[in-house]
């Protein structure tokens, strides 16, 4: 396994946008579900019992989003650092009217019987052994994004879903707001015609400065949370939040919004959740413009994909800036010139001149927390169903993995894996698990 160069890619991240709108109608590219549901052997009438694994951040947030919901009870809360239960156990308490049971180690949280679902808001790190060890436990989950650290986590995780038959909702909510649906079924529909080429982008300018090797903090135990990732001296800026930047725990801003915005245009060239998948991907990046820095992660990266059946490109861009477009989104640019273009807050369709035109809206979808609860009941796919959403991780992944290699990765979509040797060599394909850990694949 090769060290993976500091030439390579971050930003800040953007506050998730309002809720969606309040309507059930199921739009086209969430169709797909399961034709056989199986029912729960409880009543679907009784609350859905949830535990949160990562206290703070996304984690919290899903949480609270869901204790929204009259159908969910919120029982237990998880976290190796015991500062960030604090807020999180002030709210569950003062909403039940009683104090959840705290967990030091997920695992012993799994162990409970009475709990049906678990909320994984781990960095991304410790995605893949939350899940798979949920999935073992007979939970289902909400898991949030990017779902895996590296490739082989990623299809370690789809075959556990497959495995253990669980319900399993990915934090990309974009999938259930309405311009994003809108811009999905505008493309879909054939209004745009032929689309030949697709662009998705982020800026990233997040500085983790310097700051000096020190003792942890008395509330986190440092050795669980970096877990089954290499050991590093602690530092401060490296650990809550900023991990994202550092490529031994995250991925840059390619996996952690690349997941976003590159997954919106995949599920516009598809006709269901089953999305089409590169069979080239190269890409250049680096630390460039931070140089000066703790942060590991490229902030400059460029990514060029071949599909096939359709035939298209797609553009993935990390950069200092995108003169004239939002900080973010995604385009569809069809065989005539004419362009869609969507980000977070709105979204345009584009003559060939750049003149704005008459949009189709589609109806609106169900928010993407209460279709989660809807599917444990009725056992149904969601709307970010894993096995889909692991598709987008894989060409985020596929991006890293060619940067690093410095060459084209070939991707075989049937057998789940790269071809040839390229790519495998970088943290962004496999990793050695520090001892104790190790991941089982169910396959």
């Amino acid at each position: 396994m090769s060290t993976e160069p500091k030439d390579l890619t971050r930003r800040k991240l953007l506050q998730r946008a309002g809720a969606a709108a309040a309507s059930l109608a199921v739009p086209a590219f969430a169709a797909a579900m399961d034709p056989n549901p199986k029912k729960r052997s409880s009543s679907p009438n009784e609350k859905v019992v949830i535990g949160l694994i990562g206290c703070g951040g996304m984690g919290a947030s899903n949480m609270r989003t869901l204790m929204n919901s009259s159908d969910v009870e919120v029982a237990a809360l998880c976290d190796v650092d015991t500062a960030r239960i604090t807020n999180d156990f002030k709210d569950v308490t003062a909403k039940y009217g009683r104090q959840p049971d705290v967990y030091h180690d997920y695992r012993s949280m799994l162990d409970r019987k009475d709990i049906d679902a678990v909320i994984v808001g781990t960095p991304d790190h410790w995605h893949a052994l939350n899940f798979v060890h949920a999935c073992e436990a007979g939970k289902d989950v909400y898991q949030e994004k990017p779902i895996s650290h590296n490739i082989l986590e990623a299809v370690a995780m789809v075959n556990a879903q497959k495995k253990f038959s669980r319900v399993v909702q990915v934090g990309t909510w974009q999938r259930s707001t309405k311009e994003f649906t809108d811009a999905i079924d505008y493309v879909r529909s054939g209004k745009l015609g032929k689309v030949v080429l697709c662009r998705a982008w982020i800026t990233d300018g997040t500085r983790l400065g310097h700051q000096p090797v020190s003792t942890p903090p008395e509330s986190l135990d440092y050795n669980f949370w970096v877990g089954p990732a290499a050991m590093r001296a602690y530092q401060s800026n490296i650990v809550h939040w900023n991990w994202r930047w550092m490529m031994n725990t995250g991925g840059g801003l390619t996996t952690d919004w690349g997941v976003h915005m590159i997954d919106i245009a995949l599920l516009g060239m598809s006709k269901g959740l089953d999305l089409p998948m590169p069979t080239e991907v190269s890409a250049v990046g680096g630390q460039w413009a931070i140089q000066d820095d703790d942060r590991t992660a490229p902030d400059t990266q460029e990514a060029v994909m071949r599909f096939h059946d359709p035939d298209f490109a797609l553009h993935w861009s990390v950069g200092r800036d995108h003169p004239g477009k939002p900080g973010h989104g995604t385009e569809f640019i069809g065989a005539d010139g004419r362009t869609v273009r969507v980000w977070r807050g709105g979204w345009l369709v584009l003559d060939a001149d750049g003149k704005e035109m008459e949009k189709v809206e589609a109806p609106a979808v169900g928010d993407h927390w209460t279709n989660w609860l809807d599917c444990i009941k009725t056992r149904q796919k969601p709307r970010a169903d894993l096995a889909s959403v692991a598709q987008t991780t894989l060409v985020c992944h596929l991006c890293n993995a060619a940067a690093y290699a410095g060459g084209t990765v070939r991707w075989d979509k049937a057998a789940m894996d790269i071809i040839g040797k390229t790519g495998k060599d970088t943290l962004s394909y496999h990793r050695e698990y520090r001892k104790p850990w190790t991941l089982t694949n169910h396959k």
